[in-house]
Parts: structure tokens; sequence; C-alpha cells
């Protein structure tokens, strides 16, 4: 897993409320075990048309945001199932990071374990946030791990919170397993200790 600590790129605003991962990833997309290819189902069915041909009237076909690596979108987005391909969807099509008011809890919390950045702003950011990248595409935003502060265009910094165990697993670039390899020689000095008889 890739680390994560400050990302620094242009955005995509998605202006919708209740994105759910049906939507990021359609279903017939869910056959596959890996993460390769996945990018191309992201917003499948609002990103081509049923000719198969790019739906020119959707965002992330506009060249002008080709290579944004932020996601900026509504409310409630990811809820609906648990799957974790909405994460991978993302991830592959080259996004780093999604704001937004709220979360699903689920895909929030895959976000955090496949190390996708999932930040909380409140509506009024995210609505001047989509009024600046609409009239100019080639905004940049900041978005600082450490600090677990947002840089918006006006240079004002926005605070995010973010579980402690979650930020630091995200900073290292560790998975759940790979958290746990990582204290494999305090785990196994823990162990040998148990092994040893209780002194008389």
């Amino acid at each position: 897993m890739e680390k994560v600590d400050l990302i620094r790129a242009r955005a995509v605003p998605l202006r919708a409320d209740n994105v759910d991962t049906d939507q990021i990833i359609p279903a017939r997309y869910l056959t596959a075990i890996t993460t390769d290819g996945m990018g191309d189902g992201l917003f499948a069915s609002w990103r081509y048309l049923d000719t198969g041909e790019p739906n020119p009237e959707f965002v992330l076909n506009n060249p002008e945001y080709k290579g944004a690596e932020i996601l900026v979108a509504g409310a409630n987005f990811g809820s609906g199932s648990s799957r974790e391909h909405a994460v991978w969807a993302l991830s592959q099509y080259g996004f780093k990071c999604v704001l937004a008011p709220s979360f699903g809890d689920i895909f929030y919390n895959n976000s955090l374990k496949n190390g996708f950045l999932p930040v909380v702003l409140p509506k009024e950011a995210i609505d001047a946030l989509w009024d600046v990248l609409e009239g100019d595409p080639e905004t940049q935003l900041w978005v600082d791990l450490r600090t677990q502060n947002v840089r918006m265009p006006d240079q004002q910094s926005l605070h995010f919170e973010i579980d402690p165990f979650r930020r630091d697993c995200l900073l290292q670039g560790l998975d759940d397993l790979g958290f746990l390899l990582a204290k494999e020689d305090q785990i196994a000095a823990f162990e040998a200790g148990r092994d040893q008889p209780a002194a008389a």
C-alpha cells in the first residue's frame, strides 16, 4: 500500500448527493477479484452512453479535468453495499482522495483500509469548491494528512478529523495485515515471555 501524506493536485467537482456504491462501480464489474482494470468501470453508467462511447455531459469526460487526483463530491458519498470494489475503482482511475460533507460508513472504513483518503468537510466548503473548480479546472488543492488540513483556493485552511490509528497506517503505507507484520518482533517477544515458567 502506498503511503499517504501530502496530496497536492487538481480536483473534479461531482455535484451529486447520495452517490452509492452501485453508481461508483456497477454490479457487472464485481466478478473481478483484483484491482486490475477496475478504473474502467468507475461511474460506468454515467461515463458511457448506451453505444459505449464516452458521455460528453459527464464531468469525468471533460478533458479539462484529465489527470485530477481529488474528487469533490456531495453528501452521503459511498452509501449502499459493502463492496471494496468502489474504493478500488476510484484508486485505479487515479484518485487519491475524496472530499465530501459525509460518507457511507462502510465505504469510509473500506477507503482507509485500502490506502484511499476520505475527508469530511462542511457542506458550505464543498459548495464553494464546486464553484471554484467549475470556474477554473486548473485549481489545485492541498490535502495534508500530517496536519489534517485542506488548503482551500482562497488560502483558508480547514481542519478535518480522522481516527489516529488509521491516520498512522496511511502515513506509513500499512494495511491491517501490514500493521501486524510490522509488529512481528514485538509479538514474538511477547509470546516468548508467555512461555517462560512463572518465578517461584
